[in-house]
């Protein structure tokens, strides 16, 4: 029987990483590198690397991700794993769930430590991915488990990762659901199977992503926040050139009193989604507490809002949104998929 062929792009991150010499972490390392580190993977696989950037993940793009999503579309392989850096892991694989509907797997890694250090996580997390490629269950599975995370020995859905901390080497999870499956020796142990309405629905939706959208604006919400960047957004004639915001919103979806005003303004102006702040999100409150900056009043005054997805993929999906050149109304169905 013929080996699978997985296709490594490699973008950056940590994982690429070497010194240089005054002795701190540049990118450098391309996929060729990275898979000359792992020689258990031609065992599993014909693999074959490309280089697609070298820069960390916090100077990725939208546009970056818009253009990786076309490369890979355009791939004939049984299975694809993009390395990358773990910043925005969990936002780059929830944007590529939203624009890849494919019959192989997809599958996003990464590493903590880099390969200076001790015990480096990035060759090991590398043949995992490769191993979830090729995996029969993930492969019979593939367009029902979506764009996948895979960390740790442990396999995500993409809309559910999350970096938890910022450098401990068990740094993703899954808060609200647990991984989808784990390595265990030389197999994986399937243990659940995504939710994908949401996202098919969000597809359905949005369409073809041809419209270049504006940014979009994230706020977070904290004690005694008085919204003066609100204030500055809402008087600049072009909104400080941005489309739609993002509220990381305190409890089930609450915000300071004084600022409920700024808010329903900011509603009529762009589409204006609130999201939870705690944790890796979770479904916010419709209809329990009452006043001007509770969940009843801010809904009333125009704001929309994500269900159970956090800040962070609440700002991908209005992102997509507005690529998609949506009005107001038609962008609320689809965070309301998500809870």
């Amino acid at each position: 029987m013929s080996k699978p062929k997985i296709q490594i792009l490699a973008l950056g991150g940590t994982i690429a990483t070497q010194r240089d010499a005054s002795g701190a972490m540049q990118m450098g390392l391309g996929a060729d590198d990275l898979v000359s580190a792992v020689p258990l993977l031609g065992e599993l696989a014909e693999v074959h690397g490309e280089t697609v950037s070298k820069v960390g993940s916090h100077s990725l793009s939208f546009d970056q991700i818009h253009a990786l999503a076309i490369k890979i579309r355009g791939l004939h392989v049984d299975g694809v794993v993009i390395t990358q850096g773990t910043d925005t892991l969990e936002e780059t694989a929830f944007l590529l769930d939203l624009l890849l509907d494919l019959q192989i797997p997809v599958i996003v890694t990464a590493a903590m430590r880099n390969p200076a250090l001790t015990s480096p996580d990035g060759p090991g997390n590398l043949l995992a991915a490769v191993r979830v490629a090729c995996d029969p269950w993930v492969r019979a599975n593939a367009n029902g488990l979506g764009v996948l995370a895979v960390m740790l020995d442990e396999v995500y859905a993409a809309v559910e990762v999350a970096k938890a901390h910022p450098t401990r080497l068990n740094a993703f999870e899954a808060r609200q659901t647990g991984p989808l499956a784990a390595l265990v020796e030389d197999r994986l142990v399937p243990l659940a199977l995504p939710l994908r309405a949401p996202i098919e629905a969000a597809r359905k939706a949005l369409g073809r992503l041809d419209h270049k959208g504006k940014p979009v604006a994230l706020f977070w919400l904290g004690l005694d926040e008085p919204g003066r960047l609100v204030e500055a957004m809402l008087a600049s004639p072009d909104h400080l050139g941005y489309g739609g915001a993002v509220l990381g919103a305190m409890g089930g979806g609450h915000a300071p009193e004084a600022m409920a005003p700024l808010l329903g303004r900011l509603a009529q102006a762009m589409p204006t989604v609130v999201a939870p702040r705690a944790g890796a999100g979770g479904p916010l409150l419709r209809k329990t507490y009452g006043g001007p900056a509770a969940e009843i009043a801010l809904q009333a005054a125009g704001l929309i809002w994500s269900g159970r997805l956090p800040p962070l993929k609440a700002r991908v999906l209005l992102d997509a949104s507005l690529r998609a050149a949506l009005s107001r109304a038609a962008i609320a169905p689809i965070f309301e998929a998500f809870g």
